[in-house]
């Protein structure tokens, strides 16, 4: 029978590392690449550990009961992959677990009566912690995912790490001899759960980073600037509005793949060539962008990854962790044709 010993040795790595990653330790730093390399030669050496443990930790997790909070509707998931792919991640994750998911809520639909019977509860998207301490007093056995808000003290969260995702498309446009760079992205809210139309209005983190480093660099241009609600069809209007301008960029960084995908056929529409008179990289690498034409250079994000996180986390605030923790998930720049290799 395999041990860690064996599947560190394979992987390259310590024992140590091994136990964190099949424990999916969130606190553990180590690369998605490294992480899916020891889940494979786990796999291949059929490794399995002690029963005895695993029977009582499985025993233990059964009793707990789990709820689920999301604000984006079937509608939002249908239209961005990325929604339902956490979700899905956060149930299969559970249910390997052993652990029943209580109640999956949409954020037009909350009970608290519900959620209050909940042992723990995952909620994604930024919905006004205000709101949700009403329906879930015990902020300790709460995990936020993709909470735009920065101040989260007590609460676990794990999020993309917008910083390092935006810094790996302005450098790659620099490093290709694009100065004049553009931005088509979307607004983000904080979320109300009770009170219709009244959202707060909040910056998405990646104009805010956008913004910041093309400043520090010296290259912002307000005029390039265009937002819309996130859609394809949004993606379309705020693209063919910027080719309405006089002054163009060379380059653009649409902040999701599905208003990249719509911005797209606004520039074939207009007969402008990607990648030859306008550079393109979108955001979340969805299955579809490798297929577009030309295919879409995308920042590839890892809904799955970000769902067991979160899962994780939980249990271990329900096993009695008293610390927050805060994971940011690192993406990786998938580099295709729709941005070119040389500045023309």
């Amino acid at each position: 029978m395999a041990t860690l010993k064996d599947i560190a040795k394979e992987a390259n790595v310590s024992p140590a590392t091994v136990s964190r990653v099949l424990n999916n330790d969130a606190t553990l730093s180590v690369s998605e690449g490294t992480r899916e390399r020891i889940f494979q030669i786990a796999e291949m050496m059929h490794y399995k550990p002690s029963r005895v443990k695993r029977l009582k930790h499985e025993s233990d997790l059964s009793s707990k009961q789990i709820g689920l909070l999301i604000w984006a509707s079937a509608v939002d998931e249908k239209e961005d992959p990325y929604f339902a792919k956490i979700r899905i991640s956060v149930e299969k994750r559970c249910d390997e677990l052993g652990i029943p998911i209580g109640r999956v809520v949409r954020g037009n639909e909350v009970d608290p009566i519900l959620c209050q019977q909940m042992d723990g509860l995952i909620v994604m998207g930024s919905i006004d912690t205000d709101d949700i301490s009403k329906i879930f007093p015990n902020h300790k056995s709460i995990v936020l995912v993709n909470h735009i808000v920065e101040d989260l003290r007590g609460y676990d969260s794990v999020k993309i790490s917008f910083k390092q995702a935006v810094k790996d498309v302005v450098e790659h446009f620099i490093t290709l001899g694009y100065r004049d760079i553009g931005m088509i992205g979307g607004q983000d809210y904080l979320y109300k759960l009770w009170i219709k139309h009244q959202d707060d209005v909040l910056i998405d983190k990646r104009q805010v980073y956008f913004e910041e480093l093309m400043k520090e660099k010296g290259l912002y241009n307000e005029e390039f600037m265009f937002f819309g609600d996130w859609s394809t069809a949004s993606g379309y209007e705020q693209m063919k509005e910027l080719l309405g301008r006089p002054n163009l960029p060379r380059a653009c960084f649409i902040a999701s793949d599905p208003m990249a995908i719509g911005a797209l056929a606004a520039l074939k529409d207009q007969q402008v060539k990607v990648p030859e008179e306008m550079a393109i990289i979108g955001f979340d690498d969805i299955e579809v962008s490798a297929f577009m034409n030309p295919p879409l250079t995308s920042v590839r994000v890892f809904p799955e990854q970000i769902g067991r996180t979160a899962v994780q986390l939980l249990m271990e605030r329900l096993e009695g962790r008293e610390t927050a923790v805060h994971v940011a998930i690192e993406t990786e720049l998938v580099v295709r044709e729709s941005c070119g290799g040389t500045h023309k």
